[in-house]
């Protein structure tokens, strides 16, 4: 590489990768006074320097020695009786600057500058593709699964490869490889060897992304989604509230013949999903977080954050769920311990 095809392709990294033309020429020096340090002998304690002309591409090397009282000759040393030989105006502690014959080292110079335009160039588009994902951290994107690779999901999301680890996968969900998915950006980390993108099936947020895409009043801010409680791969609830009275929240969620929320539930892969009004009152939002059984009555104690409540006996196992889910979610969904109590009087807490 002479300098003309060394200043062409500084060029060439500027306009197409975007990488500042001086910072190419400083990484270029760098690195060039690293490898000729290594290659001239006598030098290894003085300074070596290297400036690359920005107009021409050419390179001069200077050493720089410090003069001492009285030296023995080290390398990056100069006695002062030695350095007053060059100029008397030399006193110690002064840095004597001297030009060194680069020629034999032209080869150094055109492998060490490709090198490190490769190293900056790679670096470059690291960094580009980390910005890019950091931007869509906390959003929905999709992915194509690539292969299962031990107990990770590899997908491409864009022409990259990003992972899904067994803590952000779905037990039991069938994925195989040519899948098209929904994910959910939870995290991109920086690694040396370029950005490391997980993506997840399981994280509640996904959910709160697919609506947000779905039903434009939520991307509008005219319904709020409050909380979401989850269950991968099996059920959700989400609570959504409108300020404005004239508009039905539950409803925008739902969609026309329902096709919103079979959207969502399609991404998901056939979950169940719960869309429940939130309200600031709590026994109204519990009793809402409960259905779709019927509440007779509930008790709230708000120091404790507490509650009772009191179904029809034959919708006792309806307000619990199977397995507890049903109370579980609306635990969880609402923030309170919840104390089911069938006409009865059989008490169950979750």
């Amino acid at each position: 590489m002479n300098s003309k095809e060394l200043l062409n392709a500084i060029a060439m990294l500027e306009k197409e990768k975007g990488i500042e033309r001086e910072y190419m020429f400083q990484a270029i020096e760098s690195a060039l006074a690293i490898a000729y340090k290594r290659s001239i002998k006598g030098i290894k304690g003085a300074d070596l320097v290297v400036e690359l002309n920005r107009e021409n591409g050419e390179v001069t090397l200077y050493k720089h020695c410090k003069v001492v009282e009285n030296g023995l000759g080290q390398d990056g040393e100069y006695d002062l009786d030695e350095a007053k030989e060059i100029n008397e105006a030399y006193e110690i502690g002064d840095v004597v600057v001297e030009e060194i014959d680069q020629t034999p080292f032209s080869r150094i110079a055109a492998q060490t500058a490709k090198q490190v335009m490769l190293q900056k160039l790679r670096e470059a588009e690291s960094g580009k593709l980390y910005t890019e994902f950091r931007k869509k951290e906390n959003t929905v994107t999709t992915g194509i699964v690539k292969r299962i690779d031990k107990k990770n999901i590899i997908v491409d999301v864009g022409n990259f490869e990003a992972i899904i680890p067994p803590s952000e996968q779905i037990e039991g969900e069938k994925i195989e490889p040519g899948d098209k998915i929904k994910l959910y950006v939870a995290k991109v980390n920086k690694t040396n060897y370029g950005p490391e993108v997980i993506v997840s099936r399981s994280n509640a947020g996904i959910v709160g992304k697919l609506f947000e895409n779905e039903v434009p009043e939520i991307g509008e801010g005219i319904v709020e989604i409050k909380a979401i409680s989850r269950e991968p791969g099996s059920r959700t609830k989400i609570a959504v509230y409108a300020e404005n009275s004239n508009i039905d929240p539950i409803g925008s969620c739902v969609g026309q013949r329902g096709t919103r929320v079979q959207n969502v539930v399609d991404a998901l892969g056939g979950e169940k999903i719960d869309i429940i009004k939130w309200s600031e009152d709590p026994a109204e939002f519990i009793q809402a977080a409960l259905s779709p059984a019927k509440v007779i009555s509930i008790d709230v104690n708000e120091d404790e954050k507490m509650c009772t409540v009191v179904v029809p006996a034959f919708q006792l196992s309806l307000a619990i769920g199977r397995e507890g889910q049903n109370a579980r979610l609306a635990a969880k969904l609402t923030g309170w311990k919840i104390d089911i109590k069938a006409e009865d009087n059989i008490n169950l807490e979750f």
